[in-house]
């Protein structure tokens, strides 16, 4: 689904931030992010959203190399791909129900074909009764789980998140990660960027640590 073949990055002329990085991500395959705070899981995660263009190297996702894309397909590329920011970026003046369904909206969809599919994710992630209610009134796992559904509604090829569990206690944390496994199950490739290495052992997945500006991939036999 994604490779990096040598990626590097830097910022104007500073020094890399990541240097010849390397690997593969499979389809519907499930992974964890990890690596010290500042290591620059974050700015990965924007290199694989395609926010971000590698200073060398290759990325290829979906049979594409990005570097080729014309801004057009670079869109429709990135349209494939859910991701759930840290910091939320739901907008206050929107229901929860009206931000879970922006993303549709942009795309023009009509809402009389989306409106049921919304209600049903709102239910599936645990906010079927907080529909109507604006984003300053969720708690912060609320607002954690609204962020989330808005990534899903699209039906993302691939998911990436962004420390989606850093901001609720342990017993949030395994649900909003139990709806990340069932996500996997039908089909989505999952990148869950944390440092939580409790949350980590709850399931067996690949990591990927990012160390140095390096990534190294871990199976889970390595260290089962």
């Amino acid at each position: 689904m994604v490779r990096f073949e040598n990626v590097g990055l830097r910022y104007g002329m500073g020094p890399e931030v990541l240097r010849d990085v390397s690997f593969d991500l499979p389809a519907n395959s499930f992974q964890f992010l990890t690596g010290p705070s500042g290591a620059g899981k974050t700015t990965l995660l924007r290199l694989l959203f395609l926010t971000l263009k590698p200073t060398r190297g290759l990325i290829h996702t979906f049979d594409q190399e990005v570097s080729t894309l014309s801004k057009h397909a670079l869109a429709e590329t990135r349209r494939r791909i859910g991701i759930v920011f840290q910091d939320f970026r739901l907008l206050d003046h929107l229901t929860t129900y009206e931000n879970i369904a922006l993303p549709l909206r942009v795309q023009g969809q009509d809402e009389a074909r989306y409106r049921a599919e919304v209600v049903e994710l709102l239910h599936w992630v645990g906010l079927g009764e907080r529909m109507h209610v604006l984003p300053p009134v969720l708690s912060g796992g609320e607002k954690q789980r609204a962020a989330i559904a808005r990534a899903l509604i699209v039906r993302p090829e691939l998911l990436l998140a962004d420390e989606p569990t850093g901001n609720v206690d342990p017993a949030l944390a395994r649900r909003l990660l139990r709806l990340f496994i069932e996500l996997n199950r039908s089909g989505t490739s999952v990148v869950i960027a944390t440092h939580d290495e409790s949350l980590m052992e709850l399931f067996p997945a690949r990591r990927l640590r990012l160390e140095d500006g390096h990534v190294t991939v871990q199976e889970p036999a390595s260290w089962s």
